[in-house]
């Protein structure tokens, strides 16, 4: 049984994914912020953290990470190595963006394209999505067809190109071959915004569609 509660946190709203098989295994994706908000969340479900995984290393996704890490002993997961300047950067980042100053840390293992994440009855295949971060990274589970695919794709939209390392024309194509080869029904949860499928971004999304 494949278990998912999303809990959007921070001022930007980021969705940070708990995830979790039938015998409560979980795993954390994107952890933003608001950390006692997701521990609150995962201990009234008595729910047992094995990693914590990271689509891109924007600081809306992991500024909540490392006391995560430290609350339930466990290790960090993602993304892929070229956003590797993201994390060293991260206080900095923090106050540009008016965020009280995180310390910069280092993922425990980068992931790259087809490695095999499992949560206890639940895996995931990594694929690398860059355009929106050099190092962006999807985990995607064919089996229950659904993606944690970060700030790629979403509702009628797309991920923004204009940060560091983002490239408008990588993103189009990352998209076109590395997400909108999977079956229609296939679910996509974001990493802002409310989830969609990849059959409803095929016929209406107005960047895929003029591109």
């Amino acid at each position: 049984m494949f278990n998912l509660q999303i809990i959007p946190v921070t001022a930007f709203q980021q969705n940070c994914s708990i995830i979790w098989d039938d015998d409560k295994n979980a795993a954390i994706i994107d952890a933003g912020g608001d950390a006692e908000r997701i521990i609150q969340f995962i201990e009234s479900q008595n729910l047992k953290v094995q990693k914590l995984l990271i689509t891109h290393g924007h600081l809306d996704h992991i500024m909540a990470v490392e006391p995560l890490k430290k609350h339930f002993n466990v290790e960090v997961f993602g993304s892929q190595q070229q956003d590797r300047i993201l994390f060293e950067r991260l206080p900095q980042i923090c106050r540009d963006y008016g965020f009280p100053e995180v310390p910069a840390f280092l993922p425990d293992h980068w992931l790259q394209e087809d490695d095999i994440v499992e949560i206890g009855k639940l895996s995931f295949k990594v694929r690398h999505l860059p355009g929106h971060s050099p190092g962006h990274i999807g985990f995607f589970d064919f089996e229950n067809k659904i993606t944690f695919s970060g700030d790629v794709l979403f509702k009628n939209s797309i991920g923004r190109t204009d940060l560091y390392g983002g490239n408008f024309e990588q993103l189009i194509q990352t998209i076109r071959h590395k997400m909108f080869d999977l079956d229609d029904d296939f679910i996509v949860i974001s990493g802002h915004g409310s989830h969609t499928t990849i059959g409803y971004e095929k016929k209406t999304n107005p960047f895929l569609n003029n591109t």
